[in-house]
């Protein structure tokens, strides 16, 4: 077998140990918030590397494992992703999107302009791969790419945020012009552009409320 079973265990924590971890990883998770204003300090390139590493722990389809993250920190490169996503998202705001998706947008105070994009030390491309290799070197497909990709970059955030650094989940679409600039091979699809960087000194959100449990969840429990 490729791949023989191995044993498998979890750690053992008490019901009540088990509870306080619960609460703590919840909190320090609901502090994330999207960040539209970076810092220019440097990001260590290690910590980029074991975020990606991290979000490549995701299940995924047939475990194909169907992403390419490429991380940018050249100026040049970051300045064209900049020109060409500001390009994409003045036309959306001028007229692609519906005046209830650009209503919905307002109370976050987005635009099209994206400077972030050249402040951040480091902008991160999530690319889905449709297909790939297989071992004879022959075309194979995967499959839940999109699901796939969708856990990937959920828990790249979430590393993120736990080392004290902040991102925004960008998709300007089309995206096409990030293959371009990239130097993508045609198997790949630009799924998200997540700027990662330390907030600025001055940075601000939003002052948003998420909806509570009962909003989120249905429950059917045993008698």
């Amino acid at each position: 077998m490729p791949n023989p079973p191995v044993p498998y265990r979890t750690a053992r924590w008490t019901e009540e140990e088990m509870e306080a971890r619960a609460d703590a990883f919840f909190h320090e998770m609901d502090a994330r918030r999207s960040v539209r204003h970076f810092s220019d300090r440097p990001v260590p390139r290690r910590l980029i590397e074991r975020a990606i590493e991290t979000a490549s722990t995701a299940p995924s389809g047939a475990h194909m494992q169907p992403w390419t993250f490429v991380a940018v920190s050249d100026p040049d490169r970051q300045r064209c992703i900049r020109e060409a996503a500001e390009a994409e998202e003045r036309a959306s705001y001028g007229g692609r999107m519906s005046a209830e998706w650009v209503e919905a947008l307002a109370p976050l105070g987005t635009d099209w302009r994206k400077p972030f994009l050249e402040t951040a030390p480091w902008l991160v491309v999530l690319f889905a791969q449709r297909t790939g290799r297989n071992a004879a070197g022959g075309k194979r497909k995967h499959y839940y790419v999109q699901e796939s990709c969708g856990i990937a970059a959920g828990l790249f955030v979430a590393a993120l945020h736990h080392v004290g650094l902040a991102t925004l989940t960008h998709t300007p679409s089309p995206m096409r012009f990030l293959s371009e600039i990239l130097e993508r091979p045609p198997n790949e699809a630009p799924y998200v552009l997540l700027p990662v960087g330390f907030p600025a000194p001055d940075a601000t959100v939003p002052d948003l409320a998420r909806k509570p449990l009962d909003q989120v969840s249905v429950w059917f429990e045993s008698p």
